[in-house]
């Protein structure tokens, strides 16, 4: 089966974690985070060649939203990224997606009371999450996710292990927020919350799971291509000034 590429998961990116607001600007689509992390905040190219005149305006709106001047880079975009670089734009955050057919990760189904499927999320899913990093403005973002969505609850030894999200845009699925507790790590955790998603997203119709890892987060790369998930894109970013947001 063939994979989706870099191009056609842009779009799923946007609709199964979306920015409080999105808007147009010239060149460019602008999004208001409200703190949720790069992939709601940054600004990406709708089409053309910019200018620093262009960047520059693009920047501005960027701080009238409280937000650093942020730039998301996808595959192609070659122009901008240099422009960027001439800027002073610092790279930041190498990405890889990756896609899998459905069909090949949800092939055995997680151990019994290991993995639940519960909308909207119990507070010790909230906890996990808390403790990952994943805060009161990234759960926003899964609240106001219009498409099929759920959340997957893990539990080993009959205690919170584990929690991860996922929605679906049209016929391809996308893993977001996957944590597992530091105690737990090591014991599966996050391949059965992985196939549990697949069992859902099968289950409503997709034909492919998809998800996104920064380059430096080696145990998650590492977790997904043993499980059958291969790189299909990348992207990254570029920002004026460092920040604390997560990818």
């Amino acid at each position: 089966m063939t994979l989706p590429r870099a191009r056609d998961l842009y779009p799923v990116i946007e609709h199964t974690w979306p920015a409080a607001r999105l808007f147009d600007l010239g060149l460019w689509r602008l999004r208001e985070g409200r703190g949720s992390g790069s992939r709601t905040s940054a600004a990406t190219l709708r089409d053309g060649e910019p200018t620093a005149a262009d960047l520059a305006e693009a920047a501005t709106a960027m701080r009238d939203m409280g937000q650093p001047p942020l730039f998301m880079i996808r595959e192609g975009e070659t122009a901008l990224d240099r422009l960027l670089e001439t800027e002073s734009y610092v790279l930041r955050d190498p990405v890889t997606l990756y896609a899998a057919p459905v069909d090949a990760i949800a092939t055995d189904p997680p151990p019994p009371i290991t993995c639940f499927e519960i909308w909207p999320p119990l507070a010790a899913q909230e906890e996990i999450w808390a403790q990952g990093g994943i805060g009161p403005e990234r759960l926003a973002v899964m609240h106001r996710a219009a498409t099929p969505k759920t959340t997957i609850f893990g539990r080993i030894d009959d205690r919170p292990a584990g929690t991860g999200f996922v929605a679906l845009d049209g016929r391809i699925a996308m893993v977001h927020a996957l944590e597992t507790r530091a105690q737990h790590r090591r014991r599966g955790m996050g391949r059965y919350m992985v196939q549990a998603m697949a069992f859902w997203a099968k289950a409503h119709g997709a034909t492919h799971i998809t998800l996104l890892v920064t380059g430096a987060n080696l145990p998650a790369n590492a977790l997904y291509t043993s499980m059958g998930f291969q790189p299909v894109g990348h992207y990254h970013y570029r920002i004026k000034t460092e920040t604390d947001e997560q990818a």
